[in-house]
């Protein structure tokens, strides 16, 4: 989530400006692919496939299609890495295969609808956690004024890693929309206008959308923080 402090690097401009080595890593990993290495395939497989599953689970009716559809993404990927012209990253093309391929496979199921429609649920959506909580103006604007505080409680690996449980399972919880650009931007790093184009939304419908995720995710942790220092 962005709870960065004034000072740090935006999460966007860290997206926007992959360091060479992250450039050189990821041309290897293409030219693995590429050569059929299996432990590549395998290493992608494994980073993404959890990922993959909850966005394809934003179009289609059933987590057992999902899975279908995140199948049908990777051998996509096996089969296209050759027409793979490295303008976007691995990991955006990969996102654009999944998401042309759950939108298809939720149309053929008669449940899906133009994803940007969904932004016209928010006027009824109110966010969990109060505007004044998040920064306005200048360059923050949008991020959290101070992120959950724990410092004091013990065992503070032990529970950071079930806050980290406890935040993607109030993820999997939010309406598909928000899960899917909550998803791809907070947990994948993919920046506002990717998230965009995938999902066919215009920047303020992603804005909100991303606003209001962010707010609910805030609210359980907060929930969970305050559960635990009880």
């Amino acid at each position: 989530m962005d709870t960065e402090p004034p000072g740090a690097e935006p999460s966007e401009a860290r997206a926007d400006a992959r360091s060479a080595a992250d450039v050189e890593a990821e041309r290897k990993l293409v030219a693995a692919l590429r050569a059929g290495d299996e432990q590549a395939f395998a290493a992608v497989l494994d980073r993404y496939y959890d990922v993959m599953l909850r966005v394809a689970r934003t179009f289609v009716a059933s987590r057992e299609a999902a899975e279908d559809v995140v199948q049908e993404t990777f051998l996509g990927v096996v089969q296209g890495i050759d027409r793979f012209e490295e303008r976007s990253s691995l990991r955006t093309w990969m996102f654009r295969i999944l998401v042309n391929r759950a939108r298809s496979r939720g149309e053929r199921e008669n449940r899906s609808r133009p994803f940007s429609s969904l932004a016209n649920e928010l006027d009824g959506d109110d966010p969990a956690v109060d505007p004044d909580r998040f920064l306005s103006g200048g360059r923050w604007a949008g991020y959290w004024s101070a992120p959950p505080s724990a410092a004091d409680l013990p065992e503070p690996s032990v529970l950071a890693h079930e806050a980290h449980a406890h935040l993607l399972d109030a993820i999997e919880r939010l309406p598909p929309n928000q899960r899917a650009v909550i998803t791809l931007r907070d947990v994948q790093g993919l920046t506002a206008v990717e998230v965009c184009e995938l999902l066919e939304l215009s920047e303020a419908n992603q804005r909100v959308l991303l606003h209001r995720a962010r707010s609910k995710a805030r609210a359980a942790v907060e929930d969970y923080v305050r559960r635990v220092e009880a």
